[in-house]
């Protein structure tokens, strides 16, 4: 049994303090714009006062806003204030390891639930439901060092909360790769997505620019490799070999980095990675920092233990060559010098698999889990003390038990991937579900389902003007628009506005009711809103004055080859123009009052904030301060904060005093013969004293070792 993996599980609380400092910054610069007053879509009217009381709303819609009244704000302002005492928390959690606690966590959980039941449809995200899973499973995880009695550097029961995270992993890896198969889409079949995925993605980076130019063959090899990685190395996550997690661990990281470099997508590959550090071990993180243990040198011949497990794990390798070649076609055409591939299985064929592994999957993982309680129940058992023994089970056994609840409600979203098998579930299980559903604690997943643009990239362009003769496009910050524009790079930023845009160009303006209020607002002139479109005002052609009328187009974007060039600054994009996306309208048009009404977005009477209080009059002024300052800069400045107090507390470690010198062969202060570590030199030392005492200089010695112990106290102390 290996060592408690104490670093990993620091490593994770960390990272997710990171991720949630990611949301509630980058939501917080964007609140005014989208649920202000004067927003797209004002949160006001989600919470909506009725005759019930506080915890009757509570149970009915949980969120800490219903007390914004209390309080002296309107919606607006509690979700400001919700924001950024998220931002402080992560902000303290991600500083100092001491606040890394379980209490503190529940709060971060809290308050992001809060924000996502008003968040409406651009907080209806997979990776927000991520983030509040994973924020559920660090309340479990993190210690709970407020009420400890005892140092709860590691309990013996946390073996069994980190485990769901490795679950989590597993349901989100798993489920993203057989959601590819199961949609039927031909690209996904025709392992053609990827020569579309990079210039049809909400937000391209750069970098896909440069990958979009690779040859088809690679974009083919590409979708084969992203299948391995996604469906069956996750079934490594379980294994009993320590090199086959690490493998598995290394392989997901690949594939997240992989992404992060072609694609803006926020916090989620960071906390991807957070949820895969579950896959390490306490001696491969040691290694990364430098302080792992030696191993004794291997002796010859090797254990048998020791080359059944090399033999299980070159076994495991090439059944994963076989298996991708067998089923993916793999060839080498050595006249084109290409890797030729296909997909060499049908989709009944796929179906069947996929119903025959999914409920052994969840055996496996019962099984797994079931292997981490036996393994805390026996560390348990080592804790000295009837009392502290005690202690130690009364523990393990609610923390077991509230884990496999956890696990069980997780079977009921995992096992969509095929509902035969959801149907075969416990009705006990669903029934759980049911009642904690409202609260994101288990979600289901299945990232990429379907390939769009595979025609072109659709894109909505919007256009202004004071008389309809002379037309100026409304260049938004992130998303594709003038084709001279290179692709930015906003990570871990998410420009919700921007993302809404992609979605609403991929069906009618109907399917998108908040595209009408976002018009209406920019014929206002709303300035919270025209920051959402671009923070400097100077590059938003209405700045002066609002546009009079507006209409948007509907275009077809593509990436320019490598060939592709012009006089002047080289274009990332050409374009096409197919429709009008969205009629010519001012205000008071009655086809844009009706649209307002339809849905819902007229505008009604509120109440006036009050100028008096302190805390509006607070949040109001930390507004201000933020207001000329974009998503990434917010963000970014944080995580150089962030870096700089842990590069001076690195420079604080570092020895004042400089290298022993040369000629100085003994033992430095800490080293394990300094200690009384090596048995033959306390013998060394022993008779050392014994003759010196024997000629008379135990009193001389006596002091010198006196002086000696006087230091290390000195250094405990310290």
């Amino acid at each position: 049994m290996g060592e408690p993996p104490r670093r990993p599980r620091s490593l994770f609380l960390a990272g997710l303090a990171a991720a949630y400092l990611a949301a509630f910054a980058s939501l917080y610069v964007q609140i005014p714009g989208l649920y202000g007053r004067d927003g797209i879509l004002p949160a006001r009217k989600v919470l909506r006062l009725s005759g019930k009381g506080l915890w009757e709303q509570l149970r009915d819609f949980p969120t800490l806003l219903w007390l914004s009244p209390r309080l002296g704000l309107d919606t607006e302002l509690g979700m400001e204030l919700l924001c950024l005492l998220g931002i402080l928390a992560s902000f303290g959690a991600l500083l100092f390891e001491p606040l890394r606690d379980s209490l503190l966590f529940a709060l971060l959980w809290v308050l992001y639930l809060s924000l996502y039941q008003v968040g409406q449809v651009f907080l209806y995200f997979q990776w927000d439901s991520l983030l509040l899973e994973a924020g559920f499973l660090a309340v479990l995880v993190a210690p709970l060092r407020l009420l400890k009695w005892r140092s709860t550097a590691w309990r013996a029961h946390d073996g069994i909360t980190f485990w769901l995270v490795r679950w989590l992993l597993f349901r989100l890896m798993f489920a993203s790769g057989v959601v590819k198969l199961t949609s039927r889409c031909p690209t996904w079949w025709g392992l053609t997505a990827l020569t579309y995925h990079y210039e049809t993605q909400c937000i391209p980076t750069p970098g896909a620019w440069f990958a979009h130019q690779l040859p088809v063959w690679f974009q083919k090899f590409s979708v084969v490799a992203t299948y391995v990685i996604e469906i069956a190395i996750p079934l490594l996550f379980f294994a009993p070999i320590r090199r086959l997690r690490l493998f598995a661990f290394y392989s997901q990281v690949l594939l997240q980095v992989l992404i992060i470099l072609t694609g803006n997508y926020n916090f989620f590959n960071m906390l991807t990675i957070v949820l895969a550090f579950s896959l390490l071990d306490e001696e491969h993180v040691g290694h990364w920092l430098g302080r792992s243990k030696k191993r004794h040198a291997s002796t010859w011949p090797p254990s048998l233990r020791s080359l059944l497990s090399t033999l299980l794990e070159m076994s495991t390798y090439g059944f994963l060559l076989y298996w991708s070649i067998q089923y993916f076609s793999l060839e080498i055409n050595w006249e084109k010098r290409l890797l030729d591939s296909k997909v060499a299985f049908t989709y009944h064929e796929f179906t069947t698999w996929l119903r025959a592994v999914t409920l052994p999957l969840v055996g496996l993982g019962f099984l797994s889990l079931s292997w981490e309680i036996l393994y805390a129940m026996y560390r348990c058992a080592c804790v000295r003390g009837c009392f502290w023994k005690l202690w130690a089970t009364l523990q393990w056994a609610v923390f077991a038990t509230a884990t496999m609840g956890m696990f069980a409600i997780s079977l009921v979203p995992f096992t969509y991937i095929d509902y035969e098998s959801n149907g075969k579930l416990w009705p006990g299980i669903h029934q759980m579900f049911n009642a904690v559903e409202r609260f994101q604690v288990v979600n289901s997943y299945g990232l990429f389902r379907r390939m769009t643009g595979v025609g072109g990239r659709p894109e909505v362009v919007l256009e202004g003007s004071y008389d309809k003769q002379t037309w100026m496009e409304i260049e938004f910050m992130y998303k594709p628009g003038n084709v001279s524009a290179a692709p930015p790079v906003v990570t871990p930023h998410q420009p919700r506005l921007d993302w809404q845009m992609w979605f609403a160009a991929l069906a009618h303006h109907s399917s998108s009711p908040w595209f009408t209020s976002f018009v209406y607002r920019l014929l206002q002139g709303k300035k919270d809103v025209i920051r959402l479109v671009q923070v400097d005002e100077s590059r938003y052609p209405f700045s002066a004055q609002p546009p009079v009328y507006i209409r948007a187009q509907l275009y077809k974007y593509w990436f320019t080859g490598s060939a592709e060039g012009s006089e002047g600054p080289a274009p990332w994009w050409r374009r096409q123009r197919v429709q009008e996306f969205f009629p010519t309208v001012s205000l008071g048009d009655p086809t844009l009052e009706s649209l307002l009404n339809q849905h819902g977005l007229k505008d009604k009477t509120s109440l006036k904030r009050s100028a008096d209080a302190f805390l509006p009059w607070l949040l109001q002024s930390l507004r201000q301060l933020s207001r000329p300052f974009s998503g990434p800069a917010v963000l970014w400045s944080l995580y150089l904060v962030v870096a700089t107090v842990y590069l001076l507390r690195a420079l604080g470690r570092r020895p004042r005093g400089g290298a022993p010198p040369a000629r100085h062969k003994g033992p430095r202060r800490g080293d394990p013969a300094d200690r009384g570590g090596g048995e033959k030199n306390g013998q060394v030392r022993r008779k050392e004293a014994k003759e010196a005492e024997e000629k008379g200089e135990g009193r001389a010695r006596g002091a010198a070792d006196g002086h000696g112990d006087g230091l290390r106290g000195t250094k405990k102390k310290k």
